[in-house]
């Protein structure tokens, strides 16, 4: 029996598959084609994103059932229908889901308040939270670009014929960083709640084995790298997608204990200080380390008066062009090295009357030859380096253990921490204004209680985040229109730690928060973060 079947297999060994398969199409499915194109409007009405998924064994001279639908649901669709989803579940409009069942639901949430969603609501709402984590890839806009051709607006300047218009408009806008009527309008945040999700940890690839003492993302918005200087003397650089976070360099300096590590204000090299009388530079061109060159402290810095030799370059800061460093020293001593001709000469001192706390380079008005100085009885000197002299003196207020300065790129605002916890924010325009002898604080902020170690401002002036290290989890940060502290993050759950450095990323999308532990934990600002 085995034999004669296989007999009558051999019959259609030598058959094409056309002459052996066919579509019956007759009068009787009906019915079934009736319900199939029901359940495909169904699914095209409720459906956001659709994705059509081509037969691997369709024939070349077969019509594809699929094909048949389409055409008979061309009447009823219009020239708007969509290609139906693979399958649809009816139960989706019927369930309730809770937003604030669970920690991780609340971040889909449009208001405070808001509980309880439906099911395409749910559904429409992981979508979007997924888009702002993962942008649409390149090769996905071009596709759609060429599935869905351009409509473009008649010469009669009349509006899209209907909404897919201007959808399909819409990916040829994104394609670009440049804005619709070429220049770029700021995005407004607004005050009392913050959106912000956390990250894979900056430097999870290569964690540090002591405290973070000093991070900072690269300048350029264009190059997604951060540096962080630990306590273990070694310099790690990250690239930063937010998924992934990978390793891509460590400097190991054994003789210098690194306290600060910045970029160069070009982005072309890193300045690495700490308690010795000499620095390092690191060049990301070529991938190599100098060390200064010897004598830079001593006679040349100490004149004709020979005062004691400064022994530590903690506390310095790059003019804005990046050509003069301004360091201090001890005794109120301020030297200004040359950077332009790379021997890294001192061309000139300052002296006040106290101690240097903080330095900071004035921005307003676009100002790159103004100084200011914090001393350790509270007084702020405004010095003209063109000039080498001091041209205004002011008190803070409050004026006791004023220890931290720091001001915003754009020359807005100028903070002053306390170790007290206090932290007074000027205009920068009052403190280096001539006209204006005792400058006001716009607001004194009291959120934290212990001393103020790290400030920092975001790009556009929007943030301040101000932290201590002194006890755990003490970072606010603070909407500085308004001049309100959000309420919503950070939270007691919130794992911070001994936070010991900040930094915001050229854009403002990241934010990166160094603690005791060695750990730079990394958040997402969803308000700059949006495509």
């Amino acid at each position: 029996m085995d034999g004669a079947a296989g007999g009558n297999f051999k019959e259609f060994e030598n058959m094409l598959d056309s002459d052996l398969f066919f579509i019956d199409d007759n009068a009787g499915s009906s019915s079934i084609k009736e319900q199939e194109t029901s359940r495909f409007e169904e699914g095209v009405n409720s459906a956001d994103v659709t994705v059509e998924e081509e037969s691997p064994g369709a024939l070349d001279d077969t019509v594809p059932v699929a094909e048949g639908l389409e055409t008979s649901l061309g009447n009823t669709l219009g020239p708007r229908s969509r290609k139906p989803p693979a399958w649809v579940d009816p139960d989706d409009t019927n369930i309730q889901v809770s937003l604030t069942s669970h920690t991780r639901l609340r971040k889909l949430r449009d208001a405070p308040s808001e509980d309880t969603v439906g099911g395409r609501e749910y559904e429409r709402r992981l979508r979007r939270q997924y888009e702002q984590i993962n942008s649409t890839p390149e090769w996905a806009s071009k596709a759609r670009q060429k599935l869905h051709p351009k409509r473009r607006r008649s010469a009669s300047g009349s509006e899209p014929e209907d909404e897919d218009a201007v959808e399909d408009i819409v990916p040829e806008l994104l394609a670009s960083t440049g804005g619709i009527s070429g220049v770029k309008k700021p995005k407004v945040l607004s005050p009392g709640i913050i959106s912000v999700d956390r990250l894979r940890d900056a430097n999870q690839a290569a964690p540090a084995e002591g405290e973070i003492k000093s991070l900072q993302f690269h300048p350029n918005p264009q190059i997604p790298v951060l540096l962080t200087a630990s306590a273990d003397r070694r310099l790690r650089l990250f690239h930063i997608d937010g998924l992934t976070n990978p390793h891509a360099q460590t400097l190991h300096i054994p003789s210098l204990p690194l306290t600060n590590a910045t970029f160069h204000p070009s982005g072309a090299s890193i300045l690495l200080t700490g308690p010795r009388p000499f620095y390092y530079t690191y060049d990301l061109q070529s991938g190599t380390a100098h060390r200064s060159p010897r004598g830079l402290w001593g006679t040349t810095f100490s004149g004709p008066s020979q005062t004691p030799q400064d022994g530590s370059m903690d506390i310095c800061a790059f003019n804005p062009p990046g050509d003069v460093l301004a360091i201090a020293g001890r005794c109120g001593h301020i030297h200004l090295v040359d950077w332009r001709s790379g021997a890294a000469q001192v061309v000139a001192g300052l002296k006040a009357n106290a101690a240097i706390r903080a330095l900071w380079w004035s921005r307003a008005h676009g100002a790159t030859s103004t100084l200011l100085s914090l001393t350790e009885d509270a007084q702020v000197y405004v010095w003209d380096v063109a000039q080498r002299r001091c041209v205004k003196r002011w008190q803070d207020e409050g004026g006791f253990g004023s220890r931290i300065m720091g001001g915003d790129q754009r020359g807005s605002y100028l903070a002053i921490g306390s170790n007290t916890g206090l932290v007074n924010v000027y205009s920068e325009e009052s403190t280096v204004s001539l006209g204006v002898s005792k400058p006001k604080a716009l607001k004194t902020l009291g959120n934290l209680t212990t001393n103020i170690t790290c400030l920092r401002y975001n790009h556009d002036a929007q943030l301040l985040a101000m932290a201590s290290n002194v006890k755990k989890d003490q970072m606010r940060l603070v909407h500085l229109p308004s001049l309100t502290a959000f309420g919503n993050w950070p939270t007691t759950s919130t794992p911070l730690g001994h936070v010991t450095a900040m930094d915001f990323s050229a854009g403002s999308e990241y934010l990166a928060i160094g603690n005791n532990r060695g750990r730079a934990l990394l958040y997402q600002l969803r308000h700059y973060g949006e495509k």
